[in-house]
């Protein structure tokens, strides 16, 4: 049975999703928080994005190609192979995980040194919603910029692989695309998508909570960073699971 203290946790959480998600006192104010966030948190990781993807994709072409020794599996396996674990596994859940790690600990960090320097009870004081001025424009920023990096992801991960392929002459350009647009269904991008959205959503709420309820000093703050981390992640894998078993199977 779930303990009285997960229960706890779970209803404090929910219930500062209640207040988050109110309606912006001032919406001018919302905009330009959320550009602010947009930055910081999406544009601001879109060099990482790209190093992983590129990366991945021509490792995943080259140990697909090297493990291609039988002359009854065509060559054009290999870009097959490497849309699918880009778009399907790597970019949506792997890439969201490594923001888990960039995103989440900055969003805790932020926020629970605000709540220890007792700058979100000041805000309280001067009649504002801490909630939904300081967590509000994150999860919308991630929400709707997240997809964008995993679309980045996917193209420059395909990309990595064919010039892999090209470079190392272990497969031609003609077969990596012929794998590449065969088989081809397009509701693995939307099932991809649909799942960065919910990444996204657990990324930055979580790791809000665990800053806004932060209990103590400086010390407290990193543990909870690392926390918002690591329960980031495995809620991650959990609902990569859960989504699967919904959409595709």
């Amino acid at each position: 049975m779930m303990s009285l203290k997960a229960l706890h946790t779970i209803g404090e959480y929910l219930l500062l999703m209640i207040e988050t998600f109110k309606r912006p006192d001032k919406g001018p104010v919302f905009r330009r928080q959320l550009l602010v966030e947009i930055v910081g948190l999406g544009v601001d990781s879109i060099g990482l994005v790209v190093l992983m993807s590129v990366f991945t994709g021509a490792i995943v072409a080259l140990q697909t190609a090297y493990n291609i020794d039988s002359p009854f599996i065509p060559l054009s396996m290999v870009g097959y192979t490497t849309r699918q674990l880009m778009v399907l596994e790597f970019s949506p859940t792997i890439i969201s995980i490594i923001l888990a790690g960039k995103v989440g600990s900055r969003i805790a960090s932020e926020i629970g040194t605000m709540r220890v320097t007792e700058q979100i009870d000041a805000l309280r004081v001067m009649g504002v919603n801490p909630a939904n001025f300081l967590i509000l424009p994150k999860i919308t920023a991630s929400m709707l910029f997240n997809p964008v990096l995993i679309v980045i992801s996917m193209a420059v991960g395909i990309w990595g692989g064919w010039a892999a392929c090209v470079v190392t002459g272990m497969v031609s350009s003609v077969d990596f695309v012929e794998g590449l647009r065969g088989w081809f269904e397009p509701f693995t991008v939307t099932y991809a998508l649909i799942k960065t959205l919910v990444f996204a959503f657990i990324i930055t709420s979580v790791a809000g909570y665990l800053g806004y309820t932060v209990n103590g000093g400086s010390v407290e703050v990193g543990r909870n960073s690392t926390r918002a981390v690591v329960i980031s992640s495995v809620l991650i894998i959990g609902f990569d699971l859960l989504l699967t078993q919904l959409l595709l199977v």
